[in-house]
C-alpha cells in the first residue's frame, strides 16, 4: 500500500494538469475513456485528501461545524467514488482496491465488528494494524461507521474520543493512499489501455456490470423485488448515513461523465448514431428520476407511495442496462463474458 504524508501533494495537481493536456489530444474511444476516467480517480484522490486533512482538522479542534465539515468531506469523496466504481478492471484490481474504498455488501456487519475490536486494543492502533486488519477497517463504510452509527454515538467511545480520533485519522490516511495509488497508477496504466484493442469490450462489459449492480444489488435487493420480497433498507449502501439515493444518483451521474462521452464517440465512429441519442435520453432519464429523490432510501420503502418513485427509478435504471447490454454491445460485436465482481 503506497503510504503517503500530508505533505505529499504533488502527485494530484501533476495528475491533473497531465488528464488536461491529455483531453485535448483525445481522438479516439479509448483516449476519450482514459482521460474520463482518469479525470475521475483524480478527484476521488483529491477529495479523499480533504478527508483525511478534514478528519484531523476535526480531532484537533472537535465542534458543531468541524463535524459538520467532516461528513461533509466524507460525503463528497464517498460519492466520487461511486460516480468511478463502475470500472472494474486496470489498477482498481490491485490488492483489493474496491474493497478497501468500500466494502460492500456487507452481510455479516463485517465492519462493525472489525471497528469495535479495533477500539477495544490496548493501544491506539497504527497504520500497520489497519493495513493488516482487512477490508473492512480501511474505508468509506468504517468511517461512515464511527460518524453515523446510531450505537457507536451513544457509547463512551463517540467522537471526539481519543482513541476513536485516532482510528478515524488513520483509516483516512489509508484511504487517500489508496485512493492517490489508484490515480498514479491509472496514468501509468493508459498507454497500454489505449493501445490494447481488448480494453473496449472490458470497457463496455464494465458499464454493463455496474448497470447491473445498481439495478440487482442496490435497488433491487433493499426494495424486496425478489424473493423473500421483504423491504429491507440494510441491503443498500450507505445506510448508515442515509445516502443510498445520492450513491446511486452519483454512480448513474458518474456513468454519465465517465463512460458515455467515449462510448458515444464508438457509436458514432461505427456508424450508430441512433443508438448514440438512445444511450444519452436514457442516461438523462435516470438521472432525472434520480434527482428526483432525497438521498435516503429507507423513507421510501415505508410507504407505497414512495415505493413507486424507487420503482420508477429501477425501471429506468432496467431500460438503461438494457440499451447498452442488448442493443449497444451487440451492435459494437461485443460478447460479453463472466464477471465475477461481487457490488465493488
Amino acid at each position: 500500500m503506497l503510504s503517503l504524508t500530508r505533505s505529499a501533494r504533488y502527485l494530484i495537481p501533476f495528475a491533473l494538469g497531465l488528464a488536461t493536456a491529455t483531453a485535448s489530444a483525445a481522438t479516439t474511444p479509448r483516449q476519450q475513456w482514459k482521460t474520463d476516467i482518469g479525470q475521475g480517480y483524480q478527484q476521488l484522490a483529491s477529495s479523499a485528501h480533504v478527508l483525511e486533512q478534514t478528519a484531523t482538522h476535526y480531532c484537533d479542534s472537535p465542534s458543531a461545524d468541524t463535524r459538520q465539515q467532516l461528513e461533509a468531506a466524507w460525503k463528497t469523496a464517498f460519492l466520487d467514488w461511486q460516480a468511478v466504481r463502475f470500472v472494474d478492471f486496470g489498477p482498481i484490481e490491485q490488492n483489493s482496491r474496491a474493497w478497501q474504498l468500500q466494502f460492500w455488501p456487507d452481510h455479516k456487519n463485517l465492519v462493525a465488528r472489525k471497528v469495535s475490536y479495533a477500539l477495544k486494543q490496548d493501544k491506539p492502533v497504527d497504520a500497520a494494524f489497519v493495513d493488516q486488519a482487512g477490508v473492512a477497517l480501511q474505508g468509506f463504510p468504517a468511517i461512515e461507521y464511527l460518524l453515523y452509527d446510531a450505537d457507536m454515538q451513544q457509547g463512551e467511545r463517540a467522537l471526539p474520543a481519543a482513541d476513536t480520533c485516532h482510528l478515524l485519522d488513520t483509516i483516512s490516511t489509508h484511504l487517500a493512499g489508496t485512493a492517490d495509488a489508484l490515480a498514479s497508477d491509472w496514468q501509468a496504466f493508459g498507454d497500454y489501455y489505449v493501445s490494447m484493442d481488448e480494453y473496449t469490450e472490458k470497457t463496455v462489459a464494465a458499464a454493463i456490470n455496474g448497470l447491473e449492480i445498481l439495478q440487482d444489488k442496490r435497488l433491487a435487493a433493499p426494495m424486496g423485488v425478489r424473493p423473500p420480497h421483504k423491504r429491507n433498507k440494510y441491503l443498500g449502501d450507505a445506510w448508515r448515513s442515509e445516502n443510498s439515493v445520492a450513491a446511486m444518483r452519483a454512480s448513474i451521474a458518474g456513468f454519465k461523465q465517465y463512460m458515455v462521452p467515449g462510448l458515444t464517440q464508438l457509436l458514432n465512429d461505427t456508424g450508430h448514431p441512433e443508438l448514440a441519442d438512445k444511450l444519452l435520453e436514457q442516461t438523462d432519464s435516470a438521472l432525472a428520476k434520480a434527482n428526483d429523490l432525497p438521498d435516503a432510501m429507507a423513507p421510501f420503502l415505508k410507504t407505497d407511495e414512495g415505493y413507486r418513485k424507487l420503482q420508477s427509478l429501477f425501471i429506468d435504471v432496467i431500460q438503461l442496462e438494457q440499451v447498452v447490454e442488448d442493443r449497444i454491445a451487440p451492435a459494437l460485436g461485443i460478447t460479453r463474458g463472466f464477471n465475477s465482481s461481487d457490488g465493488d
